[in-house]
């Protein structure tokens, strides 16, 4: 093992992603609507989620953020990229209040802070249909924005979404590793998990017992075990 990818939201995260993302998308839509004309307006929430629902779909050869502009220019005529300076100004002065009552999981710092003790590459491997200012500020509510993570995936770097396997060797192949070289740390059993599927090693934090995976326990759990697999 010679990498681990940790899952933001949820994983080092504590969050109630639904409610956030409610709020977040309600957010949205009003700096959208104020570039929209009153005849676009009302169908500016519905461009953005059929947008990030093209980003979910395989797109190979072009960014999460290119095929989230392009579904949403197709939709309703704007041109987000010639709007950049509102959208700078939205996860520079709006999106940070977002993150009131959250904050690090338990056992969040730990876990990172041992894997990084122990040579190990480590990325942060959250669902990229965020741009990278959005990730740092939930990094920030994590409390672990003072590592400078050299990996981080986001809607400006990559080109698939979880839980398409093109992600996971994606992530893999920024990190120089091989995939079975890869430990996928998360909480969903659907967007996280099926890492296995690309030869990753999983350890599940979620409360499904259900979930197939190869470790299952606490952050805490996965900081005693690192250790002892690297023996191994």
């Amino acid at each position: 093992m010679r990498a681990i990818l940790f899952d933001l939201d949820g994983t080092l995260l504590d969050i109630e992603l639904e409610s956030f993302l409610q709020r977040y998308f309600s957010e949205l839509e009003t700096v959208a609507a104020t570039l929209a004309t009153d005849r676009d307006a009302p169908g500016i929430m519905r461009a953005i989620k059929d947008a990030v629902s093209a980003m979910m779909r395989p797109h190979p050869g072009t960014t999460n953020r290119e095929v989230f502009y392009s579904d949403f220019k197709r939709l309703t005529g704007l041109d987000l990229a010639s709007e950049r300076n509102a959208f700078e100004r939205f996860y520079a002065d709006v999106f940070p209040a977002l993150g009131t009552g959250y904050g690090p999981a338990l056992g969040a710092r730990s876990a990172v802070d041992t894997a990084l003790s122990l040579d190990l590459s480590v990325a942060i491997a959250t669902n990229p249909i965020f741009p990278l200012a959005a990730v740092k500020h939930r990094l920030a509510w994590a409390g672990l924005d003072d590592l400078g993570f050299e990996i981080i995936t986001s809607y400006e770097n990559m080109y698939s979404c979880k839980p398409q396997p093109e992600y996971f060797r994606q992530t893999a192949e920024m990190m120089g590793v091989s995939p079975a070289d890869c430990l996928m740390v998360g909480d969903d059993r659907f967007l996280d998990m099926p890492a296995a599927d690309t030869g990753m090693r999983t350890f599940y934090v979620g409360s499904d017992p259900a979930t197939a995976a190869d470790y299952r326990g606490s952050l805490s759990d996965l900081a005693e075990l690192l250790p002892r697999l690297m023996e191994l």
